[in-house]
């Protein structure tokens, strides 16, 4: 089967019509405006790419999604977790969760490559997520410690839908602390699922499971159009509260 071509004005083609690798490859062209986003997640659909390459869309199958009610937290975990919900309590605490004051340093961070392929998080990538951050859809959870940005993690929210893009740590389990954050402020607000596109050992570890394609598309769709969490610039705590910031917080 060829592979459709998008044009600006053209929907992105059924999910079904992906190719029939786990992959998913469903179709090639267009660009990364916010409402062409806005439409492709809508629909469980993403764009994955290289530099130099035009913009390729996908929708896996199955799709690896972490069921918040499902999230697993280790022994060690969760004796931190306590530890630093004693801690916040602290006017002079070391470690802060904070909820998008540092989404392009978070973005910027993800984006850094780890080996010699380099990054999928193109520049291009880069400036569209974050017009959609400006736009109020892509979030950052990010974990400070001292004052510093040691961890975090960005996504994209839509009605009760959270779709994860990527993680980046300099500190041990310090991606694992924004997740365990995130689990908790999104079960607060009613969002069941964490969409994590594509199946790892790490993921599953973490409670994720695969889904057929069918199955989550059709969740998807009723999802995106429940009320969204009420994001805005805060300290995430250990009960997924989110709290405003002192007013001397740069």
């Amino acid at each position: 089967m060829k592979l459709p071509w998008v044009d600006p004005d053209t929907p992105l083609p059924p999910v079904e019509y992906a190719l029939s690798d786990p992959d998913g490859l469903l179709a090639a062209g267009g660009d990364l405006s916010v409402e062409r986003l806005t439409e492709a997640y809508s629909r469980g659909i993403f764009p994955w790419y290289s530099e130099g390459e035009p913009v390729l869309w996908w929708s896996p199958n199955p799709r690896m999604v972490l069921a918040c009610d499902d999230f697993a937290v280790s022994h060690s975990m969760a004796k931190l977790l306590r530890r630093l919900g004693r801690e916040e309590q602290q006017p002079d605490a070391r470690t802060q969760v904070r909820v998008d004051t540092a989404f392009e340093q978070v973005l910027q961070a993800c984006a850094a490559p780890r080996d010699r392929a380099g990054t999928w998080i193109t520049a291009t990538m880069r400036e569209a997520y974050t017009a959609w951050h400006h736009a109020g859809t892509a979030h950052s959870v990010e974990v400070w410690v001292d004052g510093r940005l040691c961890a975090g993690l960005y996504g994209i929210s839509l009605g009760a839908m959270f779709y994860g893009e990527s993680m980046f740590t300099r500190i041990t389990d310090g991606s694992k602390i924004a997740l365990a954050h995130l689990v908790r402020f999104l079960t607060r607000h009613g969002v069941p699922w964490i969409d994590c596109q594509q199946q790892t050992r790490h993921l599953a570890s973490l409670g994720a499971r695969p889904l057929p394609r069918a199955q989550f598309v059709a969740r998807v769709s009723e999802l995106v159009t429940r009320p969204a969490p009420p994001w805005q610039r805060g300290r995430l705590d250990t009960q997924g509260r989110l709290l405003p910031l002192p007013e001397a917080t740069p």
